[in-house]
């Protein structure tokens, strides 16, 4: 919620090792995500018994990529253990079975997207609609349900505080089954990474 903020890496990570987060840049990265950096609607559609299974070259190949995303093969290859064909089918295999994507990350901020919020949502009824329906919105980059005090919680990234004020009250709240709010604004990010390797 993962999310789906300010460095910022605006969707990457294989299916989000941890090593240290590197300060933001204009400039767009490529990075390798998985889980938080699947897009809501791919995330939603997996289950647990969807969990795929991955060897340690796999394993290897994902850190790797994670560190940068546009290494060429026949750098990434030797690395591996792998000549540069095999490496290219062990990486299409792994994105075509929804293990990671290879995408590029940007930082809100030089996009002009000048606040991010997280907003706690309460519901009556059938949470899977409620958060099917939030996570249609573009401007929402993460769903998820959540136990605790809140039913849902909800990531916006948008331009400024009247937009975010449009998103509340206009499309969250006005969504049925939506019985209450509480937005979160965020004043700093110390810290987001994606790059957390493998188990």
């Amino acid at each position: 919620m993962t999310a789906c903020s300010k460095e910022r890496l605006l969707t990457v990570s294989a299916a989000h090792g941890r090593q240290v987060a590197e300060p933001f840049r204009a400039e767009q990265r490529y990075r390798v995500c998985w889980d938080r950096g699947m897009r809501p609607a791919e995330r939603g559609r997996r289950s647990e018994s969807q969990a795929q299974a991955i060897d340690e070259t796999d394993k290897a190949i994902i850190t790797e990529l994670q560190v940068d995303g546009r290494l060429p093969y026949a750098q990434l290859g030797p690395r591996v253990g792998l000549s540069q064909a095999a490496t290219r089918q062990r990486v299409q295999r792994l994105i075509e079975r929804g293990v990671m994507q290879v995408v590029a990350v940007t930082d809100p901020l030089m996009l002009g997207f000048e606040v991010e919020a997280m907003i706690g949502v309460s519901v009556d009824g059938d949470l899977r609609s409620v958060a099917s329906s939030l996570a249609e919105q573009p401007e929402i980059e993460y769903v998820v349900i959540a136990a605790g005090r809140f039913d849902l919680l909800v990531e916006v990234v948008c331009e400024d505080n009247k937009r975010l004020l449009a998103i509340v009250n206009d499309v969250v709240r006005a969504t049925p089954g939506v019985t209450g709010t509480e937005v979160f604004t965020y004043l700093h990010l110390e810290k987001q990474t994606y790059t957390w390797g493998t188990r």
